[in-house]
């Protein structure tokens, strides 16, 4: 995954590569009576109810809210100094990952992140997060937010069709057959692909890697917002 930083653009602007996991509670109202009856406890006939389902990423957001937290504990104990991650990069990647695996392996992945599967199948966790990255995906007038995941596959693996296909419709992630043995070459396409990605703001997110490497699973993150009390020029 790439490292993340700050970039100051002019007196106003901030760009951001973080993405801070929200936790969205569903609220549901209910309709006052037609008799005038204010109790908010007061039972209303099905047929005038107008209750929606909640979104599917209310299932994973307070999961991936408490790995974040538990996460953040551990590099405290460990790391001195400032400590920046990103909790949805983090857990919907290690996710997709868990597309590819099969019994153990994909129930460890998940439960590492705090799943119960019991509660919460893999299939509902798997369309949570494709509910959540789809969410965050949606225009906003205040705000420019761009998210993806990318897979490096080596040529000589024959991944199924099955996963690749779940790994875009799920996470919008993108496959590219690549060549590790010319570490070189490679490192220059994936480092091309994220900085076009990130509009030239990361360069250089991957600066080597190891001849024996078959697979790497990339995260990318944009984020561009003004600040509510922006930073002076002259002091940053």
């Amino acid at each position: 995954m790439c490292s993340s930083s700050f970039q100051m653009m002019g007196p106003v602007w901030l760009w951001l590569w973080l993405l801070v996991a929200e936790v969205l509670l569903p609220v549901h109202c209910q309709p006052f009576s037609a008799h005038g009856d204010k109790s908010l406890g007061a039972s209303q006939p099905a047929s005038h109810q107008s209750l929606e389902p909640a979104p599917a990423y209310h299932k994973v957001t307070p999961t991936i809210t408490n790995f974040a937290l538990r996460l953040y504990k551990q590099l405290a104990e460990e790391v001195a100094g400032n400590i920046l991650f990103s909790p949805v990069s983090l857990s919907s990647s290690l996710a997709l990952l868990s597309l590819g695996a099969h019994a153990d392996t994909q129930t460890q992945i998940l439960e590492s992140l705090g799943f119960n599967l019991t509660e919460t199948p893999a299939a509902d966790v798997h369309r949570g997060f494709q509910s959540l990255l789809h969410t965050l995906d949606l225009p906003s007038p205040k705000l420019e937010l761009k998210l993806g995941h990318f897979l490096f596959l080596d040529r000589q693996l024959k991944p199924q069709q099955r996963f690749l296909d779940s790994a875009k419709e799920l996470y919008g992630a993108l496959a590219f057959s690549a060549n590790f043995t010319e570490a070189a070459a490679t490192g220059q396409q994936i480092n091309d692909l994220v900085r076009k990605q990130t509009y030239g703001q990361v360069v250089g997110c991957l600066p080597e890697f190891s001849h024996d490497t078959l697979m790497v699973l990339l995260n990318y993150i944009f984020f561009k917002a003004k600040c509510k009390h922006p930073f002076d020029r002259y002091q940053t």
